[in-house]
This record gives C-alpha cells, structure tokens and sequence, in this order.
C-alpha cells in the first residue's frame, strides 16, 4: 500500500512535469516517406466543437499532402465516439477523458457490453488553453467553486467523461452531486442551449471552444471559475480521482486576457485514442505525419499548439502508447528509459484490470444495477491488491 500511496502523492505533477524538451535533437524524418491509407476514419465531438474543429484542420494537410481524406464522425456523446472504433468502423476516437474510461472500465463503460478497453494513445493535445473547466453567467453572483453549490448544474446523458470531468473539479471544493441541482440533458449542444435558455447556472467547455465565442457575446456573458493552485489539499482531492487533470494556467481562453492567465485544471484533449490492434503501421504514418506537419496546421484552429512534439507526456502518460506510435518516438530519439518504464506499468494496469473483468463476469449477477456495483468493487480489489491507484472506490 506504501507505493500505492506514493504514486498518489505524485499524480498531481504527473503529466506537467514530463512534457519533455524535445525540439533540439530530434532525429530526421522525412514526408516522402509517410505512406498513408486513402481513407482515415476520426471519431470527435459533435461540429463546432475545439476536437472536431481541430481534426477539420489536421485533416485538410493530410488531404493536400498525402491524398488522405480524414473523415471525422461526430459523436454526441463518449459512446457514441468509443462504438465506430469498437466495430472497425474508425482507426481513431479523437476525444478526451473518455479513453482513461474506457481503459479503466469505468462509469459508461462499467456495464454488461463494455468493461475495460485495450486503449493506446497516438499524439494528444495539451494547449495554452484548457481542456475543461467551468463557466457561469458573466453577470451572476458566483466566482469561486463553492458558489456553485445549490445551483443548477448539468449532466448530459451517455457523456460520462465530461460528468466525471464536473465531479472532479467539485472535489475541490468537497462536492458533490447531491450538493447541485442536476438538469439532465441530451447532449453538449443542448447544454449550450439550456444555457444561453438561462435554464443551468453553470456549464462546462473547454477554455477556447468555438461555442463559447457565442456564449461570450450572448446577453449575460460569460465568466469563468478559477481553481487556486496554492490550496494543495483540494489539487490533491481532484488528482486522487483523476491523475491526468493537472493544475494549469490557460492562456488561449476566450474573453480573457492572455496576460492574465487563469488558474485551471487540464488534461489532453483531443487526445486521439485507438485500439491495440489498430495497424501499426496506420499509427506510426499518421504519427509522423502530424509532427512533419505540424506547421502547416498549427493556425487552422484554436489550441493547435497543444499538438507539438514538446508537449508529448511521454514518460508519464495514464494510457499506454500504441507500438506505432513508440516506434516513431523511438526513430527520432524521444524514447526514453523513464518511458519505457511507464509503458510497462500501464500496460500491466490494462491486464489487471481485463483480467478481474473476465473473472468477475464468471460469476456476476444479470440486473444491470448490481452488475455494475458489482465490477466497481471487483475492479477496486485488483488494483489495490497490486498497489494502483484505484481512482473510483462505488459506482
């Protein structure tokens, strides 16, 4: 239990501290040599959105360079992204929070039909903006966290990564969903409208979504809520639910001065996420294409300097790399032994978790309900008897 509650202490740092620096040294690759598929399939959020504007932007340089025509399905909600990628149906899910729930077998994943997936990460973003955070009324009376408490908040139906996302930063504050008035919603667009409806006190988004210019410019503004760095013990609270949310100051947020700052949380996003048994090669191309090429689409959309090279947590990553994409770390001298080592760790992670899947349903009961609980239990046990980080301790 001692390095169980070791690593806990360090998840926090995990992901800030390890962007490498990588611009000097990198080995040579060249463009003429990436060899890509007529045809790539991402899933995203819905149009509008910062993921899906940004695989529009990626896509378009994939088109103009390699005769690559990237279609990006967009799915409202995490298994609406996960399902084309489960049924061979799309190579990438070009998300965020949900992979870590989909490895982790967790939330919308923790049923009958899903349980753990074999996740691997390509290349991810981590932008000067933030991936997710909260926004309120530009005119309302609230500016900390704990001003959300009573208000009415949302939780959009089969999105569990976002509705964890929520949970997580109300940890900081000591939260919880009983504290909130939950409005239930189909959808992110309908979260928007009900917002802009004056129906939810607060929302969500990332720091410079396309939607929020909108939600800026709509009568009542928009302000956002800060998440002090310095209160160690709620940074702390958040990490022990969600190792990959690491305090951050935005800089591209929308109505903010970039001077300014804004003390948030964030984790990759789009994180572009695929199977274990996704076509090496396909991972490896499309990887080295998108940092050959970096330049060329790094103005076509907010936050795509998240996608540089520099800001690659390899050596700390929750979800494992896809051997395509560690091979093309690997050929331009960014692989390292601390990376290696992670690799490993996680990889063991995703047996142990499969493993008390395939044992649990052996033997777990039919209702939906106790299924469920069931798993979050049995998935607790196995990972804390090989000292992880459990994350989740109920359903």
């Amino acid at each position: 239990m001692r390095r169980m509650t070791q690593l806990a202490k360090q998840a926090p740092l995990a992901l800030a501290a390890a962007t490498l620096t990588l611009g000097a040294g990198i080995g040579t690759a060249q463009a003429s040599d990436v060899e890509l598929p007529r045809t790539l399939v991402w899933s995203a959020y819905p149009t509008g959105t910062t993921g899906y504007s940004q695989a529009v932007g990626i896509g378009a340089v994939l088109q103009n360079e390699y005769g690559t025509n990237l279609r990006v399905v967009p799915g409202r909600n995490d298994i609406a992204r996960f399902e084309p990628l489960r049924r061979g149906r799309a190579q990438f899910v070009a998300g965020g929070t949900e992979a870590m729930s989909a490895q982790e077998g967790i939330r919308d994943f923790g049923v009958l039909n899903w349980g753990p997936q074999p996740v691997r990460s390509g290349l991810w973003n981590l932008s000067d903006g933030c991936s997710f955070t909260m926004q309120v009324h530009g005119d309302s009376d609230m500016h900390t966290i704990n001003d959300i408490k009573g208000k009415r908040v949302p939780y959009v139906q089969g999105a569990p990564a976002p509705n964890a996302g929520f949970e997580y930063l109300m940890n900081y504050a000591n939260l919880t969903w009983d504290d909130v008035e939950v409005v239930e919603l189909g959808g992110y667009m309908n979260m928007i409208e009900a917002f802009l409806d004056n129906r939810l006190d607060v929302k969500w988004n990332a720091c410079n979504s396309a939607t929020l210019h909108r939600v800026a410019n709509a009568p009542r503004g928009v302000r956002f809520i800060e998440f002090p760095h310095d209160d160690e013990e709620a940074v702390a609270r958040v990490n022990a639910q969600a190792p990959w949310f690491v305090p951050h100051v935005a800089t591209n947020v929308v109505g903010v001065d970039p001077g300014d700052g804004l003390e948030v949380f964030t984790s990759p996003y789009p994180l572009l996420a695929t199977y274990a048994d996704t076509d090496a090669d396909v991972v490896y191309n499309l990887t080295k294409a998108m940092h050959l090429h970096f330049d060329d689409y790094q103005d076509s959309a907010p936050g795509m300097e998240g996608w540089a090279m520099d800001r690659q947590a390899i050596e700390t990553s929750f979800v494992p790399f896809h051997e395509g994409a560690v091979e093309y770390f690997k050929e331009v001298g960014l692989w390292t032994e601390a990376a290696e080592e992670n690799q490993q760790q996680q990889l063991r992670r995703q047996e142990i978790l499969m493993e008390a899947w395939e044992t649990y349903r052996e033997t777990a009961p039919t209702n939906p309900e106790e299924y469920a609980k069931g798993w979050m239990a049995a998935r607790y046990e196995a990972l804390v008897e090989n000292d992880m980080i459990p994350l989740l301790e109920r359903w």
